[in-house]
């Protein structure tokens, strides 16, 4: 289900599922990671598998191709669509659905694993989030992520984009940083005692790309936030140049023989 006329992120939530609907061409630098994720899960065959944020399902097919019954849920539509292609390519059947990771369409104790890879870290409320994933996970299922730690570059992306981003209204608020849950400390704050078993790894994501200015170009054209933030400046040249300017200083800092090194956290536990 979509944001609802009385979510107060609701407008947010529509500039997400918009910005985010050009985010299918990173799937190819996200399948490995998701091997990865759903391998640090232990996902077995039969299990109930959700994927929730799944863009186009990387996590979700890598689940269903070891055997799980996997489901998988995005904000965007058009991540969703590429997501059952991807399934159908793949040979496996997966039910996909549009929906939001604040509000899953599922029962409580539906699954017995829930996965999300650099997707529910973007929901506007983590409290919400958080208790949305727990409750459609059954009592001893378990919970896998991965997200962006805050003092690495992929997190310092999203702090440039925030800088640029124009205030918001006077009674609106501006969701928390989605590089929090890259913390193990606000990870254990927001589990607190509803989980158990809390353990971490880390992992690399190897983007291959010609050069910065290239690397630049694509996140422009496949990253959400920072897709939204280049439309907004197109009026102001100045200020987009010196986005821009300050965005490729940043992908210098990982970018080695002919790639980005992106460092991720992966987090799991067991659901008491």
């Amino acid at each position: 289900m979509g944001a609802t006329s009385d979510d107060p992120f609701a407008q947010f939530k529509s500039a997400q599922r918009e910005g985010w609907s050009s985010f299918a061409p990173v799937e190819i630098f996200t399948t490995a990671p998701a091997a990865k994720l759903v391998k640090f899960a232990d996902v077995r065959t039969g299990q109930r598998v959700l994927d929730v944020a799944c863009g186009t399902g990387v996590v979700a097919v890598t689940a269903a191709r070891r055997g799980a019954k996997a489901t998988g849920l995005d904000l965007a539509p058009a991540l969703i669509e590429r997501a059952r292609a991807n399934a159908a390519i793949a040979g496996v059947e997966i039910d996909f659905a549009d929906g939001d990771a604040e509000a899953l369409p599922y029962p409580d104790g539906a699954f017995d694993v829930v996965l999300s890879q650099f997707g529910h870290i973007f929901a506007p409320r983590p409290e919400v989030a958080t208790a949305e994933l727990l409750r459609v996970l059954r009592p001893g299922g378990r919970l896998a992520f991965a997200a962006w730690p805050p003092e690495l570059f992929t997190a310092r992306q999203f702090d440039i984009v925030a800088r640029y981003m124009p205030p918001p209204p006077a009674n609106a608020k501006r969701p928390p940083p989605p590089a929090l849950w890259g913390d193990p400390n606000i990870i254990r704050e927001r589990l607190g005692d509803r989980a158990r078993d809390l353990v971490f790894d880390r992992g690399e994501m190897i983007v291959q790309m010609l050069s910065v200015p290239h690397a630049r170009l694509f996140y422009e054209a496949t990253i959400g936030p920072l897709t939204i933030l280049v439309e907004a400046l197109r009026g102001e040249p100045d200020r987009l140049a010196q986005l821009r300017a300050e965005f490729e200083a940043s992908l210098q800092e990982v970018f080695d023989e002919n790639a980005l090194h992106l460092h991720f956290i992966m987090a799991r536990a067991t659901k008491v």
